[in-house]
C-alpha cells in the first residue's frame, strides 16, 4: 500500500469485532488501515499518530469506562479527545461511540432497554443535514434497518455535540461532536452471519434481554443487502473526511 494513501488508525477492542463491511468499504475508498489489537495486549496511542488521518473505534462488549476488565479503554479514550480537538476524523461503533461520548463530556450508563437483532433507525432534521449521517439510506419511509447489540446507552451528549440518529429505545442513536468526530450505538459493520456467530459468546447485554440470538440472526441475514445500500455510503461520506484531512496536510 502506497503513503500517499490516508491512513485510518483501527482500535479493535473485542476479538469478534474486526473492522468488517467497514474496513471493506473504507478500503474501497482509497484508505489504508492498520488494525490496533488493544484486544490482544497492543498498545493504545493516547494521542493521534503522525501520519494518522482517522480513527476508527470498535465494538466490545464492556461498557465505555470498564477500565478494570479493558485497561486500555483510559488511552483510547485519550486518544479519541485528541482526535476530536486536533480535527482528526473520527467514527465510532457501537462502543467505539459511547468510548467518543465519554472522552468528550458525554455520560454513558446502562440503559432501561436492550437493543440485539434488527432495529430502525431515523435521521434528526440534523441528521438530515449531515454531510456524513445524510447519505445514510432509508428502506422504508424515514426508516433505515440497523444491526444492534448494547445494554448501554448514551444518556448525556458531550458539550456541543448534536444529535443525527434516533430512535424509540435508545434516543442517541449517532451523533457529531465537533466537527468530524462521529459516534453510532449501531453496529454497521456487521453482516448477518457475523451477528450469528456472536450468538457463541454470550455477554451481560444478551443475558439480560432474554433474546434469542439465532432466531434474531433471521431477519438481520434477510436484511443483509438492505443493510449494505443503508451503511456504505455513510462510511464512504466518513471516507471522504479522511481525505480532506490528509490533503490538507503538509507534504512530508
Amino acid at each position: 500500500m502506497s503513503n500517499a494513501q490516508p491512513l485510518v488508525l483501527a482500535i479493535q477492542n473485542d476479538p469478534t469485532d474486526p473492522p468488517l463491511l467497514v474496513g471493506e468499504w473504507l478500503e474501497e475508498a482509497g484508505l489504508r488501515l492498520d488494525v490496533v489489537l488493544a484486544c490482544d495486549g497492543a498498545t493504545v496511542p493516547t494521542a493521534v499518530p503522525e501520519g494518522v488521518h482517522g480513527v476508527l473505534a470498535l465494538g466490545g462488549a464492556m461498557g465505555a469506562a470498564d477500565d478494570d476488565v479493558a485497561p486500555w479503554l483510559a488511552d483510547e479514550r485519550l486518544l479519541l479527545a485528541d482526535a476530536v480537538s486536533a480535527g482528526v476524523p473520527v467514527l465510532g461503533l457501537c462502543l467505539g461511540g459511547q468510548l467518543l461520548a465519554a472522552a468528550t463530556g458525554g455520560r454513558v450508563d446502562l440503559g432501561p432497554t436492550q437493543e440485539i437483532g434488527l432495529a430502525q433507525v431515523r435521521q434528526t432534521i440534523d441528521g438530515l443535514r449531515d454531510p456524513v449521517i445524510s447519505q445514510a439510506v432509508p428502506t422504508r419511509g424515514a426508516d433505515i434497518p440497523a444491526v444492534q447489540w448494547h445494554q448501554d446507552h448514551v444518556v448525556e451528549l458531550p458539550p456541543g455535540a448534536i444529535l443525527l440518529l434516533t430512535n424509540d429505545a435508545c434516543r442517541v442513536q449517532g451523533f457529531r461532536v465537533g466537527d468530524s468526530g462521529y459516534g453510532l450505538q449501531l453496529h454497521p459493520e456487521l453482516d448477518g452471519a457475523t451477528f450469528r456467530s456472536w450468538a457463541d459468546y454470550p455477554d451481560e447485554a444478551l443475558v439480560r434481554s432474554g433474546i434469542d440470538p439465532l432466531a434474531a440472526a433471521v431477519p438481520v441475514e434477510a436484511a443483509d443487502p438492505e443493510l449494505v445500500t443503508a451503511w456504505r455510503p455513510m462510511t464512504r461520506a466518513w471516507a471522504d473526511l479522511v481525505w480532506a484531512r490528509f490533503s490538507a496536510a503538509p507534504a512530508a
